[in-house]
């Protein structure tokens, strides 16, 4: 079980390597990844459990001691993030499939890894972690309303199949791992160390399937794509850091939300495209799983260098 740990926790380590290694993968053998397209629900459901399986009632502590700034991180994430996507795409031409994915991918929750990435950036992680809960739980109904909102001008939505696709995967499972603490709490202790291969191994057979059900839009429109990713991700950063610093947060916790409100559980984007949308539309989410990793990793490593002095 140590050597499974440890291989996990590597694993965990050089997440971003994996994703890139696997997306090309994808690319390079298509037939072979695109059979698990059907999975990809399944996978994330899995995910969600894991991450039901990490949750407790002190993550959510931060919620109750500093409801305002929870409150300032969820409603900048679901107000930057999509407001971006919609921009990118009125500027940007891009094909309406793609579109709809980038808006898709800009309506998610906050990513699971955003909390590793604050850590790193010694920010305020109780925050961050707070704020991944709420996005999450409330994703069921933000994230169809958002989606319904801006991207039925590029394809029919159905928001209330896309409620019930979001409480399946990601409520039901969520449930399901907290009531696994309650019950069998001895063996979600043995299974923890474990979790962040599980995770990993979910996200980079989701973003193969993703790109190998797309190989020909990738090879057609990848560039425009990636450079609409790169600045959806950058900007979301970017206006994060200072949307926390004009509600005067201090430092450790415009990091946590600088890298909440940029970094978007894309896993769902990519379930969410491929089962409503295409997997076209679902090619935003991939790419997006693959870059902000690297992104976030990068950013995590300029914020840990800074401290309050360095800021002003």
């Amino acid at each position: 079980m140590k050597s499974l740990a440890s291989l996990s926790g590597f694993v965990g380590r050089t997440f971003a390597v994996w994703v890139i290694l696997f997306a090309v993968l994808g690319f390079l053998f298509p037939n072979t990844f695109k059979l698990i397209a059907p999975y990809i629900v399944i996978l994330l459901g899995i995910i969600m459990f894991g991450m039901g399986l990490t949750l407790s009632l002190d993550d959510f502590q931060a919620l109750f001691r500093r409801p305002l700034e929870v409150a300032i991180g969820v409603l900048a994430h679901f107000i930057i993030m999509p407001a971006l996507a919609v921009l990118l795409t009125r500027i940007i031409p891009m094909p309406p499939e793609v579109a709809a994915g980038v808006i898709l991918v800009g309506c998610c929750p906050g990513g699971t890894s955003s909390n590793v990435m604050t850590y790193l950036a010694r920010g305020d992680v109780a925050l961050s972690v707070a704020c991944t809960s709420v996005t999450t739980l409330a994703a069921p109904i933000v994230t169809p309303f958002l989606v319904w909102m801006f991207a039925s001008q590029y394809l029919p939505v159905d928001p209330v199949s896309m409620f019930l696709s979001i409480v399946q995967v990601i409520l039901l499972p969520l449930a399901l791992g907290l009531l696994f603490q309650k019950f069998v709490p001895g063996l979600v202790r043995a299974a923890i160390p474990v979790l962040p291969l599980v995770s990993v191994i979910g996200i980079v057979l989701i973003v193969s399937a993703v790109v190998g059900a797309s190989k020909g839009a990738i090879a057609q429109s990848g560039l425009l794509i990636f450079a609409v990713v790169v600045l959806h991700n950058g900007l979301g950063y970017l206006f994060g850091f200072f949307t926390a610093k004009a509600f005067g947060l201090s430092l450790p916790k415009r990091k946590a939300l600088a890298i909440e409100v940029g970094m978007q559980n894309s896993g769902l984007g990519a379930a969410l495209a491929n089962a409503y949308f295409s997997p076209v539309a679902a090619v935003p989410s991939a790419i997006f799983s693959v870059w902000h990793n690297i992104s976030g990793a990068l950013i995590a490593n300029y914020f840990s260098r800074r401290d309050e002095d360095s800021a002003r």
